[in-house]
């Protein structure tokens, strides 16, 4: 029972559609219907800017963090559901949101929140890694892409050298859901159609 209602609970706060909720109060603007109709924070920037972007971006990370954190309340203290399992519900609720009509995000930031909350070292790392590449590169998908791919290589490394699986299959979930999410913008990058970002 306890558990059930901690997936339900973690589902309901990764499905928050900070993107639309952000866009329709502050600005009037539905963002579904411009750019590239994504919810998440990469379409929030491309469409309210960079003030936005960045409260939407912070939001969809701490959805991942909290659904983690869930588990550790005194309230489920009976709990016995892995807090990653948590995570991996709460970035489904990102992409199939029930309150924007189960269309969301590509699930980039949430699954670092759910990093966040796990494993904050590993999220650090993943933090400059994106910044880094995206000033190199200037196109958000490959940075994705290339960011889920070093938190593969660190939980490999890491699981050798303390035994996490938990956290391994995490990481080779999210890597896969997130390839997945951006298989249409790997065909661009290959194109060179991509677009790229201005604001770094």
């Amino acid at each position: 029972m306890i558990n059930g209602l901690l997936i339900l609970c973690a589902y309901l706060i990764g499905s928050i559609p900070s993107g639309l909720w952000i866009g329709k109060i502050f600005y009037k603007i539905d963002i579904r219907e411009h750019g590239s109709g994504n919810l998440g924070a990469t379409n929030t920037f491309r469409i309210l800017g960079k003030k936005a972007g960045l409260i939407v971006t912070v939001m969809d990370v701490l959805k991942g963090t909290a659904a983690v954190l869930l588990a550790m309340l005194p309230a489920f203290s009976e709990a016995t559901i892995h807090p990653l399992i948590l995570g991996v519900v709460a970035v489904v609720g990102h992409v199939f949101p029930v309150f924007a009509g189960f269309r969301g995000g590509k699930a980039v930031a949430t699954s670092a929140g759910v990093v966040l909350g796990y494993s904050w070292p590993l999220f650090i790392v993943l933090f400059f890694t994106f910044f880094l590449t995206l000033k190199l590169t200037k196109i958000v998908s490959l940075t994705s892409i290339i960011v889920s791919s070093v938190a593969l290589i660190y939980s490999i490394v890491y699981y050798f050298v303390t035994g996490d699986f938990a956290l391994f299959i995490l990481v080779a979930c999210l890597f896969s859901f997130i390839v997945y999410r951006h298989r249409a913008n790997i065909t661009r990058i290959k194109n060179g159609t991509e677009p790229k970002v201005k604001w770094i």
